[in-house]
């Protein structure tokens, strides 16, 4: 298995650079918490870590890595035939709901508790439930950021099923409404799951943006959030 992924590696190395001289390359299958595939340049050698998740992988999918991480390496142009045919994969079924698995098995993640100093998200979640989804949601583990994040206002965890709200709205000066949108943003991707286009990832699709514009204080709460 590994001469044959690094035969590829070496092809896809003499593909994007055919003038330099081929270095020595090491690959090997590392156990991450999740799809994650790495490579390092270290005193001349390549050094090569790919998530076990894509051991015995097909051919095709395990050329498609090689080089996307060699041309990000040397950055060289990303083939669209490779870039699609690695995201189409990695977002099937049985892959997905395999590195959900792993993650919460291998993954560290420590969550906090759901109630703040001065909201307590279960009690947003289960408001916003009763408004705007018919109480149909169900409830995933609630909890504040450990530490006070401005870069990362919030974000659904699918691999510990969590909505992760950053501690920094946990504040007197925060309107309640601040903190129910962004509860409710996170809502909208327990609703509508991230889907692939083609080879790109639909995010936020039309019927998400949609729903969004429900809330009826969009526009208060991110004028706030602008200002942070």
């Amino acid at each position: 298995m590994k001469e044959r992924i690094l035969h590829l590696f070496q092809k896809s190395y003499r593909e994007l650079r055919p003038r330099a001289p081929l270095p020595e390359i090491e690959v090997e299958f590392y156990a991450f918490a999740n799809i994650n595939n790495t490579i390092r340049l270290r005193e001349g050698r390549l050094l090569v870590r790919l998530s076990d998740l894509l051991e015995g992988e097909p051919e095709p999918i395990l050329r498609a890595i090689a080089h996307i991480l060699l041309a990000k390496m040397y950055r060289k142009p990303i083939e669209r035939e490779h870039s699609t045919r690695y995201r189409r994969h990695i977002s099937g079924h049985d892959l997905s709901q395999k590195a959900h698995l792993v993650q919460q098995i291998r993954g560290r993640k420590q969550l906090d508790s759901a109630q703040g100093h001065i909201y307590d998200l279960e009690n947003i979640f289960e408001d916003l439930n009763t408004r705007f989804f018919h109480g149909l949601l169900a409830r995933p583990r609630m909890t504040w950021s450990r530490e006070c994040a401005r870069n990362r206002l919030g974000h659904y965890d699918p691999a510990h099923n969590a909505i992760v709200v950053s501690r920094v709205f946990d504040h007197p000066r925060v309107p309640r409404f601040v903190a129910e949108y962004i509860v409710y943003h996170e809502m909208l991707h327990l609703k509508h799951p991230v889907k692939l286009r083609g080879s790109r990832r639909c995010v936020h699709s039309t019927e998400f943006q949609e729903e969004e514009k429900l809330f009826p204080h969009l526009d208060q709460a991110q004028k706030f959030l602008r200002l942070l």
